[in-house]
């Protein structure tokens, strides 16, 4: 039975970076985030439902329509909430599936609203990597190119990051004053005797 663990933290926080280390030790990661976008190109149901809700302009030659969707969302907490109540279940149970197939003592599922969605429920632990906010304000606007009012925005619709911190298992420090790999290094030995338990 493999150990099921769930990586998380605010935007720009380092989640992708911390994921990438586990990989390079051999442990497999999901990738919610594009496992999403994917399932919103694949899944004919939810692309179906999709529509169903925020119209034909939501794809365009069969793929999504991310713009539209983005200004669709970003402005309306309720169409945001529809569209993860949409995506969120979906994604879930691909995870869960791709979960049951691996073989390595544990497996890493990489997702920034692992609490929001109540995916916890199916892990075992939960990682959460911590960074300040000012740094992670800085880091996406430089990532993503967008304005330091549009972090904001998106930061919202995150829980309070104190909050998801406290109800991890494990925190991982991305503050630029603490090294990540010797902490990952750590945290996989401890993971690895949890999972021989």
């Amino acid at each position: 039975m493999v150990l099921r663990v769930g990586l998380t933290g605010g935007i720009a926080s380092g989640k992708t970076t911390v994921a990438g280390i586990f990989e390079v030790l051999g442990i497999p990661v999901y990738y919610a985030d594009e496992a999403a976008k994917r399932l919103m190109n694949e899944n004919t149901a939810l692309k179906e439902k999709i529509i169903q809700h925020f119209g034909d302009a939501a794809y365009q030659d069969g793929l999504l329509n991310r713009p539209y969707i983005s200004q669709q969302v970003f402005q309306n907490k309720e169409k945001l909430e529809l569209l993860n109540a949409l995506v969120h279940p979906v994604t879930i149970k691909d995870g869960n599936d791709w979960i049951q197939k691996q073989t390595s003592a544990y497996a890493i599922k990489e997702a920034a609203l692992i609490f929001e969605s109540n995916s916890q429920v199916d892990l075992d632990y939960v990682i959460g990597v911590h960074s300040p906010e000012s740094l992670r304000i800085q880091r996406s606007m430089k990532r993503d190119n967008i304005s330091r009012d549009k972090v904001l925005l998106r930061m919202k619709n995150q829980m309070d990051e104190e909050e998801k911190m406290k109800r991890c298992d494990f925190v991982i420090y991305n503050n630029e004053e603490q090294a990540i790999v010797p902490q990952v290094l750590e945290l996989n030995r401890k993971l690895l005797q949890l999972a021989q338990q």
